[in-house]
């Protein structure tokens, strides 16, 4: 999918409960359409309580939303340790530049580390996220489902 010609403006907010059924759907649809092997809908009640748990842990749970319209996306960082959990998509908001407004967005709320696990059999995601800035410092496994993962790191400016 091509970038839009007329990019799409966000407003970006803290989730609210409100948020959380348009979150759900398109965190399914996303991953659904990326490891189409992987029951995602089965795994919404893990992304509910997950959610829950990282916000009482001070994660920071922020959404996109275009001009007027729905959730486009959200991001879920937590600001003292750097570590993005989440950026998740609505696939009808892919190309439109709702990815880079989650990830300035991380930037600002940890502006000394954004760290990441992303999969790597999912090279639309890796190389996102070398566009933003992000390099690949180690590998691991995902625990849920046991694919490889590239650990990612951006580190911005240092306090003197």
């Amino acid at each position: 999918m091509s970038p839009s010609l007329d990019p799409v403006r966000y407003t970006l907010a803290a989730a609210t409960a409100d948020d959380r059924p348009a979150m759900g759907r398109l965190w399914v649809e996303t991953w659904a359409r990326t490891m189409p092997d992987i029951d995602f809908a089965e795994r919404l009640p893990w992304l509910e309580g997950h959610l829950d748990r990282l916000a009482a842990d001070g994660a920071l749970i922020r959404v996109a939303a275009a001009e007027g319209g729905p959730v486009a996306g959200f991001v879920v960082i937590h600001p003292d340790t750097g570590y993005l959990d989440q950026l998740a998509v609505d696939p009808r908001f892919w190309g439109k530049g709702t990815a880079e407004a989650l990830m300035a967005e991380a930037r600002r709320l940890s502006p000394r580390l954004v760290a990441l696990d992303v999969n790597q059999d999912n090279p639309r995601a890796v190389r996102f996220y070398e566009k933003m800035g992000l390099a690949i410092v180690s590998e691991g496994q995902n625990p849920m489902s046991g694919r490889r993962t590239f650990r990612m790191e951006w580190r911005g400016a240092s306090l003197p």
